[in-house]
């Protein structure tokens, strides 16, 4: 029981991490590994599904929002579209291998307003957030750092 509510708790601390909400799911992925009841293999895949799933979230806001585009409230204008369409058209898509930094959230939402395809958005999305487990783990053990 233990290993299921931590896990639980686990994916949902990474999960609000990965949104616009501002939470830090590093300090229960710390705890949990240094308590030692839960394999850290097992804290890396719960903790990188919950963080990519979470991400995924922002992904569709992005992507639902632009149906307001143009609207006097909308927070760019249809030149700054624009250029943010070329700018991401170009590097914006390689950018979410570092989505796992405090900007990342927003280059996840950024994604869903320039359509990235979500097969594309999952695999980078995956590869950064499960990188970042993977190094806070061995951080967390003393194997680097």
């Amino acid at each position: 029981m233990v290993l299921l509510s931590s896990l639980l708790g686990l994916f949902a601390a990474a999960f609000i991490a990965a949104t616009l909400i501002p939470f830090q799911s590093e300090i229960v992925f710390v705890a949990l590994q240094l308590a030692g009841q839960v394999p850290v293999v097992s804290l890396v895949i719960v903790a990188s599904i919950g963080n990519t799933l979470g991400a995924l979230v922002n992904y569709y806001i992005g992507h639902g929002i632009t149906r307001f585009e143009g609207k006097s409230w909308f927070p760019a204008t249809p030149a700054q579209m624009a250029r943010m369409e070329v700018w991401f058209a170009r590097w914006g898509k390689w950018v979410l291998l570092v989505s796992w930094l405090p900007v990342g959230d927003v280059m996840t939402l950024v994604a869903g307003v320039m359509r990235t395809p979500v097969w594309l958005f999952l695999i980078l999305v995956g590869i950064a957030k499960t990188t970042r487990y993977i190094g806070l783990a061995l951080i967390t053990a003393g194997l680097i750092g």
